[in-house]
């Protein structure tokens, strides 16, 4: 049960990106007071929770629905991890945790950013989403297994509510060099955790036997 929610923590670590969204979010809201960024961090974080506690539940279903096997699932999602994990080691920007310039622009001119683009895509964008599903999915049947995933989600989200609070300080005190040395660490585990995934996904497919 540990190994499920420490594999569901890391991966929602890493696709979130807590610092990353802690860092806009105190960009974002430069202009406000102290009680209006909680309760935008606070908006934002019930929101982006709701968000994937849906796809948590329906996206199992979806799947069936649509008739994509949980193999091909974990190829996907293994490959997407891949994907955002490289960009976490050479410490670039992936378009499945970041927003695009277009976005943060709009974001700019808007007095309550708490939905958009907080809530989505910053904090539950189409990399944390796609790996809500592909953690929900492989543990369906299981609901001690389901349990710790839904506490990792809800784990990643309290701790990014609290770096969102803490963020002009936790930049002063990390500075950008050690921001981009935790990042760099977790994308060294994900990468090896998204290449699981695509062994397992190939594995269990039966095409190689």
């Amino acid at each position: 049960m540990i190994e499920t929610f420490l594999i569901a923590f890391t991966t929602l670590f890493a696709t979130v990106g807590p610092a990353d969204v802690a860092f806009l979010f105190a960009a974002l809201t430069g202009k406000n007071t102290s009680s209006e960024r909680r309760r935008i961090a606070l908006k934002g974080t019930l929101f982006a929770g709701g968000i994937m506690l849906a796809f948590g539940i329906v996206g199992d279903p979806l799947l069936r629905l649509f008739g994509i096997s949980l193999p091909a699932l974990r190829v996907a999602g293994g490959i997407l991890l891949l994907l955002i994990s490289l960009d976490m080691v050479f410490v670039r920007e992936s378009g499945a945790v970041t927003t695009t310039d277009e976005e943060e622009e709009d974001a700019m001119g808007r007095p309550d950013i708490s939905v958009v683009p907080l809530a989505t895509p910053l904090l539950a964008g189409p990399g944390a989403i796609g790996s809500i599903i592909l953690l929900t999915s492989a543990n369906a049947g299981e609901p001690l297994r389901l349990a710790m995933v839904f506490l990792a989600i809800l784990a990643v989200l309290v701790l990014s509510y609290l770096m969102m609070l803490a963020a002009t300080g936790i930049q002063r005190v990390l500075g950008v060099t050690g921001v981009h040395v935790v990042s760099r660490i977790f994308g060294v585990l994900l990468t090896a955790l998204a290449v699981q995934f695509v062994f397992d996904g190939l594995k269990s497919s039966g095409l190689f036997g």
